[in-house]
């Protein structure tokens, strides 16, 4: 497992594009067709910051903006995975799964505590096996 990336809810998405790419090096990139403004900025050929719109009416259902939405963990394999499902399922963890868009992958999000969410991403051929 391995750091996948962190998401930045912002109102002012062009100004944070404009630091992430201008200032710190980052490239501007493709980004699934979610249903919410916003970038994914890359380094190394990688989406490592996503930014996103917060000014979208209901979005931040009390949650403070702008903020680090959540952090996401990579998982490369099935045995990984499932042995990951197995942990949360054994701490009687609650989650919630999602697919990215045109992506072919599976989110998995925990909420921690409000305000802190924990996310995992695998390909989907690692989650339907």
């Amino acid at each position: 497992m391995h750091l996948d990336h962190a998401t930045v809810v912002t109102p002012d998405l062009e100004r944070a594009r404009r630091f992430f790419v201008d200032v710190v090096g980052l490239a501007e990139g493709a980004r699934p067709p979610f249903g919410i403004g916003g970038y994914w900025l890359y380094a190394g050929g990688r989406p490592v910051i996503h930014l996103v719109n917060a000014t979208v009416p209901g979005s931040s259902a009390g949650r403070p903006a702008p903020r680090i939405d959540h952090i996401a963990f990579r998982i490369d394999g099935l045995d990984e995975w499932q042995a990951l499902l197995a942990r949360l399922d054994a701490a009687q963890t609650v989650y919630q799964l999602a697919e990215v868009p045109l992506a072919d992958e599976l989110q998995l999000f925990v909420a921690l505590a409000p305000g802190v969410v924990i996310e995992f991403v695998t390909a989907r051929r690692h989650a339907h096996h």
